[in-house]
């Protein structure tokens, strides 16, 4: 199974590929797709683009995003709302499954901590993936992503998850 994780951000994207064979975790690819300054449509496509480019190319079998977080201003909520559209777009045009967790469970699922920082995920990253260095904080976040995804979201191994969230570690 191939999953291709995303951290959306209007700024700067994350995303990451790994393939899950048996129980065992492979990376892949990962990177950062970052917006120029300008206006929002723009900024927008060149995530969809991106995106879509980095699907044609690896070939992903499904796709787990972090879900947004409400945040105190509700203009940057709405903004990364819609920069999630767009990375949700470029999953839904290549008629992928999409898969939805919140920050809270992916650090759960990869530290162990719902409240872990930017820096312990990077790490522990690192150490499930035998990375030589350590990937950006964007990146790591979305190999987070779909490592949570890989462990968690996979049900009882082929179950779809479509449709499906995780509510105190399980799927409901």
């Amino acid at each position: 199974m191939r999953i291709l994780g995303i951290d959306p951000g209007l700024r700067i994207t994350g995303f990451g590929v790994l393939d899950k064979v048996g129980q065992k975790l492979n990376y892949v690819v990962s990177g950062c797709i970052k917006t120029p300054d300008g206006e929002l449509p723009e900024r927008l496509k060149v995530i969809l683009d991106s995106l879509r480019e980095v699907i044609a190319t690896h070939q992903p079998q499904q796709v787990a995003v972090e879900k947004v977080f409400v945040n105190v201003n509700p203009q940057s909520t709405l903004l990364l709302g819609q920069a999630r559209g767009a990375a949700i777009c470029a999953a839904v045009l290549a008629q992928l499954p999409v898969a939805e967790y919140t920050a809270l469970q992916v650090k759960q699922a990869v530290v162990g901590n719902g409240h872990a920082k930017k820096e312990q995920v990077q790490e522990m990253v690192k150490r499930l993936l035998k990375l030589s260095g350590t990937p950006s904080p964007d990146a790591a976040d979305a190999l987070a992503c779909a490592i949570c995804h890989a462990h968690g979201g996979m049900g009882l191994g082929a179950l779809a998850t479509k449709g499906l969230r995780m509510r105190n570690g399980r799927l409901v």
